[in-house]
């Protein structure tokens, strides 16, 4: 029996009361990682944050965690060349800034190499909970998108797709490209059945998400 692939509902009073105070923490900065021989230590959950160029991973990171300016966006595509550690809240989650996809202006030996890195942290990485893939609502899942989930399911990570910038579309848009990605998930087995749809700017979605990263286990 196939999955039913739907929105995430509202979370419940006590998960999204989990969620604030995770958030509400500390949320330091841990190191920036090049190869995988400079990973921290897995002695904790990890979740990471994967999205191709201009889909809003840095302001939707920096919206989540409260703080303005964590996660640095970069006008410049392919800039973010490193998987970013964050501590969350009493050192008992990691949070995880990948670098970015799909980049068509980075020199292709920069591009390989970064993609190399992105592709052995999904596959080897024993703590990692869940990978969140963000696809930008005006646009839907793109076939960059579809490598890594693709990558994802080959690894056996499950995956949640996070739409993104949800509040730049008309509803009739958003509502036909959201029924087009669910579309394309069905064919990803790592696929989790639940899309989150956010609006950094907004809000909207942010409690949400906060709810799924602190109740994971």
């Amino acid at each position: 029996m196939s999955l039913q692939f739907t929105l995430a509902p509202e979370p419940e009073l006590e998960a999204r009361e989990k969620g604030r105070l995770l958030f509400a923490g500390p949320v330091d900065f841990v190191k920036g990682v090049v190869a995988m021989s400079g990973l921290p230590e897995p002695d904790r959950l990890e979740v990471c944050f994967a999205g191709r160029s201009n889909v809003g991973k840095s302001s939707l990171i920096n919206a989540l965690t409260g703080r303005k300016s964590l996660a640095r966006a970069s006008n410049t595509p392919g800039r973010t060349q490193e998987i970013n550690y964050f501590a969350l809240g009493e050192m008992n989650r990691f949070l995880v800034d990948l670098p970015g996809y799909g980049y068509a202006e980075a020199p292709k030996p920069i591009v390989a190499k970064w993609q190399a890195l992105l592709k052995s942290y999904l596959a080897g990485r024993q703590t990692l909970r869940r990978a969140f893939v963000l696809v930008d609502t005006r646009h839907g899942v793109k076939p960059v998108d579809e490598e890594i989930m693709s990558l994802l399911d080959r690894s056996a990570v499950t995956f949640q797709v996070v739409m993104t910038k949800a509040d730049k579309v008309s509803k009739i848009e958003r509502d036909a490209n959201i029924a087009l990605s669910i579309e394309a998930l069905k064919k990803h087995p790592a696929a989790y059945p639940e899309l989150v749809l956010t609006s950094s700017e907004k809000g909207d979605g942010i409690e949400t998400l906060r709810a799924i990263i602190a109740t994971l286990v």
